[in-house]
C-alpha cells in the first residue's frame, strides 16, 4: 500500500424496480438480490451483496447514482520498532530450528488465537500439531457466526493495534497484511454532558513518540482542564522514571486507588479511565489492576504507532483463522472441529496418557497443550493435579463476563465515524458502525452498530430483549437526533446478542503472581492462552505471544519428549 491515503470512488446504480421493503421478523425467498462491486485501494475488489433477509432490504431506484467515497489509510511503519523486531526474531527461530528426525505429535485443545498460534509455530519448527476445537467454529474469543440472512455476528469488537508486534508479524508471515483496515491515528470519545458530540485525541504523524501522544493530550481541552492535565502528568512521573519494575509493582493496586494515591483528581478517572478500563478488560477502575493501564500507556506512548488502530476487513474465522489453518495443514498439521475434550486421562506416573473426546475418540501424542480458556482448563484438571501449587494458583484467575451486541438499523446513521468510538456510557464500552469500518460488512444505506456491553456481570443472565432495550436507551444519548429508545426514529431491523459468561481473565489486583508459565510441572503438558505469563495481558496479542512461548517450550523440550515417547513405545512392546 502506498504511503498516503487511497481514495476509491464508485457509482452505485441500483436495479430498476427494486422494492423498498423493510420488515422486522419477516423473510422472503422470491426476491432477486442486488449486488455492488466496490474496489478499495491496496486490496482485491469487494462484492457487496444485499440478500433477502429476515429484515429484508430492497433499494428503490431514484434515477440517480449514489456516490460513495472510501478511504484506506496506509499501513504504518512498524518494522523498525524494538518490539516488532523481537517478535520477528522469535518467529524466525522456529523456521530456523533443526528439522527433527521424527516430528513430535503435539495434541492441542482449543483453536482460539492461542491454540492456532501454538500449532502454527510448532508446524514451522517441523513438528505435527493436532489441533482440536470443541465447537464448530474457529477463533475462540474471536469466533463469529453467519445468520440465516448471510450476516455475520461476532464474539467481540476486535481492534488490532500497532503495538501488537506478534500479531502484526503473524499477518505478515501469512501474507495477509492487506486484510487490516487502518484508521486515522485518533482516539474518539463521546461526550455524555453534550449528547451527540465527541472529543478527539489526534496523534500528529510528523511527531515521534512519546511527543505525539503528549501533544494529543495537550491539544484536547474538552475532557480535561489544564490543572487536571498537570496533576495527571505529575502523577505519572514515577511510572515514567521507574520503568518496568515500577509498572509490575502496581499489580496489587486498583486504578482508582492508584489515581488517588498519586493525587490525581477523581474527574480524570471518570473522564478517561472508566472508558479505558472497560475497553481493556470490561471492568471499572475500582476493580482493574493499575498494572494493566500502565502497560497499555507504556505501549501507546513509547511507540509512535502503538495506539493506531485497524479493523479486520471481514469475519475473523475466515479472514484471520483460516489462513493460519491453511498454513498448519500445508506443513502436515491437522485441525479438527467438533472435538470437545471430555477428560485428560493419565498414566500411572501422573503424566498425560491421552485426551478422551466426548465422541469417545482417544487422541494420543508426544506432548499435550491446553489452549482453552482458564475456566475450561480448571474444569478439566485431573484430581491428581489439583494439589500442585502451579494449578492451585489458577483459582485466582476467573474469566470476566462480556456481552457483544449487534443492531441493524433501517437507515444510515450520520453521527458516527469510520473508527472505534469510546461511548463513556455506564452500560456500554466501545462501539463502531461496522457498515462503515469493515469492508465485508459495508452497506451504504443501513448502519450496523456493534457494541460491547460492559461491565456485564449484572446483565449476563438477562434476556436479549432487556439488553437491547437498555442498549437503545444509551444509544439515544449518543445519537439524540437519530435514535430514540422507543424506535420512533431509527427502527431496528434485527439484532444479535452474544453472551460470553467467561471471557478473558479478570485483571484484578494481585492476580499477576497466579499467571502460569507455559511449561507446566507435568512433563509433556503445556499451557497457552492470554492468562499465561506474557507481557501483553488479556489481549489478542497476549494470546498469540503465549502460543509462541508454548511452542518455544515444546521445541526446547523436543529431545526429552522424543526420548520419553520412545520409552513408552518400548514398554508397550515389552508388555
Amino acid at each position: 500500500m502506498a504511503g498516503c491515503g487511497i481514495l476509491s470512488a464508485v457509482n452505485l446504480n441500483y436495479h430498476a424496480g427494486a422494492r423498498n421493503t423493510i420488515k422486522l421478523g419477516s423473510s422472503s425467498s422470491s426476491s432477486t438480490d442486488s449486488s455492488i462491486s466496490l474496489s478499495f485501494g491496496g486490496s482485491e475488489s469487494l462484492r457487496l451483496g444485499f440478500p433477502s433477509t429476515r429484515a429484508t432490504i430492497r433499494l428503490r431506484n431514484h434515477g440517480s447514482p449514489f456516490r460513495v467515497v472510501c478511504i484506506d489509510y496506509p499501513r504504518p511503519q512498524l518494522e523498525n520498532t524494538v518490539n516488532f523486531l523481537e517478535a520477528a526474531y522469535l518467529s524466525s527461530t522456529f523456521r530456523a530450528s533443526p528439522r527433527p528426525a521424527k516430528p513430535l505429535k503435539v495434541v492441542i485443545a482449543g483453536a482460539g488465537l492461542a491454540g492456532l498460534s501454538t500449532a502454527k509455530y510448532l508446524a514451522d519448527a517441523g513438528h505435527k500439531p493436532i489441533l482440536l476445537e470443541a465447537r464448530d467454529v474457529l477463533g475462540g474469543k474471536v469466533a463469529a457466526w453467519k445468520d440465516e440472512d448471510g450476516d455475520w455476528y461476532e464474539t467481540g469488537l476486535h481492534i488490532f493495534f500497532g503495538a501488537y508486534p506478534n500479531v502484526q508479524n503473524l499477518f505478515g508471515e501469512l501474507g495477509i497484511n492487506d486484510r487490516l483496515q487502518w484508521k486515522e491515528h485518533s482516539m474518539i470519545f463521546a461526550m455524555p454532558s453534550k449528547p451527540g458530540e465527541f472529543s478527539r485525541f489526534d496523534f500528529a504523524e510528523v511527531l515521534p513518540a512519546p511527543i505525539n501522544g503528549i501533544w494529543a493530550i495537550l491539544r484536547n481541552n474538552e475532557m480535561l482542564t489544564w490543572p487536571e492535565k498537570v496533576k495527571f502528568a505529575i502523577g505519572l512521573l514515577p511510572a515514567m522514571l521507574g520503568g518496568q519494575a515500577y509498572v509490575e509493582a502496581q499489580d496489587g493496586v486498583s486504578v482508582k486507588e492508584w489515581m488517588r494515591k498519586q493525587g490525581i483528581p477523581d474527574r480524570v478517572t471518570d473522564e478517561v479511565f472508566i472508558a479505558m478500563s472497560k475497553a481493556l478488560n470490561f471492568i471499572n477502575p475500582d476493580e482493574l489492576s493499575m498494572q494493566c493501564i500502565l502497560i497499555a500507556l507504556n505501549r501507546f506512548l513509547q511507540e509512535k504507532h502503538g495506539s493506531k488502530m485497524a479493523f479486520l476487513d471481514g469475519n475473523p474465522p475466515e479472514r484471520l483463522c483460516m489462513p493460519i489453518v491453511d498454513h498448519i495443514q500445508s506443513l502436515g498439521g491437522e485441525v479438527h472441529l467438533n472435538s470437545r475434550i471430555q477428560k485428560i486421562e493419565l498414566n500411572d506416573d501422573g503424566t498425560v496418557k491421552n485426551f478422551l473426546l466426548n465422541n469417545g475418540k482417544v487422541i494420543e501424542g508426544d506432548a499435550y497443550v491446553s489452549a482453552a480458556p482458564v475456566d475450561i482448563l480448571k474444569l478439566l484438571l485431573p484430581d491428581n493435579w489439583k494439589g500442585i501449587p502451579y494449578f492451585q494458583r489458577l483459582e485466582k484467575l476467573v474469566g470476566v463476563p462480556v456481552i457483544n451486541v449487534h443492531i441493524w438499523f433501517d437507515r444510515k446513521l450520520k453521527n458516527t465515524y469510520d473508527h472505534l468510538l469510546f461511548s463513556r456510557s455506564p452500560l456500554l464500552s466501545v462501539y463502531a458502525d461496522m457498515s462503515v469500518t469493515c469492508k465485508e460488512y459495508y452497506n451504504p444505506n443501513q448502519s450496523m452498530l456493534e457494541l460491547v456491553f460492559a461491565p456485564a456481570e449484572e446483565w449476563i443472565s438477562c434476556s436479549d430483549e432487556d439488553i437491547i432495550g437498555a442498549t437503545m436507551s444509551e444509544l439515544a444519548k449518543l445519537f439524540p437526533d437519530e435514535i430514540s429508545a422507543d424506535q420512533s426514529k431509527a427502527k431496528i431491523l434485527k439484532y444479535h446478542v452474544v453472551k460470553t459468561p467467561r471471557s478473558v481473565y479478570k485483571t484484578v489486583p494481585n492476580c499477576e503472581p497466579c499467571r502460569p508459565i507455559q511449561r507446566s510441572p507435568i512433563e509433556g503438558f503445556y499451557l497457552a492462552g492470554d492468562y499465561t505469563k506474557q507481557k501483553y495481558l488479556a489481549s489478542m496479542e497476549g494470546a498469540v505471544l503465549s502460543g509462541k512461548f508454548c511452542a518455544q517450550a515444546i521445541v526446547q523440550d523436543s529431545e526429552l519428549l522424543a526420548t520419553r515417547g520412545q520409552k513408552r513405545i518400548a514398554q508397550a512392546s515389552f508388555i
